[in-house]
């Protein structure tokens, strides 16, 4: 039977070792390695849930965010990343650009946030996500 209670997300890089280094050392979340079921690692997520990060040779970035992380202030969360060597992607697109740190400033009265990618080329999001945006 179809019981949705204990659902993930998951995404694929082509280097495990090098991913997970990433997500511990340089954004400091919390990843729990597996050698079983081919090798992978968790990414711990602050409100209880996972996501399970698994390895494929022939890895494609995906052309869209695939992790995204709320924050209170979104100019204080890119300086902090930048510190920590993590380029904020910088759109040029006149119709949806971003300013000189990254950071799109809420287009369509969407939420300020910037972008940047992981080792493997994925999207990942930093923004001042509305509550409603996060279940709440």
């Amino acid at each position: 039977m179809f019981t949705p209670d204990r659902p993930f997300s998951s995404f694929a890089v082509p280097d495990i070792g090098e991913a997970a280094t990433f997500y511990r050392d340089t954004l400091g979340l919390d990843v729990t390695v597996y050698e079983e079921m081919g090798g992978g690692f968790t990414i711990a997520l602050s409100g209880g849930g996972h996501v399970f990060v698994y390895p494929k040779e022939d890895h494609e970035p995906a052309v869209f965010t695939i992790l995204n992380f709320s924050v209170d202030d979104v100019d204080a969360a890119v300086d902090d990343l930048n510190a920590r060597g993590v380029v904020t992607k910088i759109y040029t697109d006149p119709d949806y650009g971003t300013d000189e740190k990254g950071i799109s400033r809420g287009f369509e009265g969407g939420p300020d946030i910037a972008w940047f990618r992981d080792p493997a080329g994925n999207v990942i999001s930093v923004g001042e996500m509305a509550p409603q945006m996060m279940g709440r």
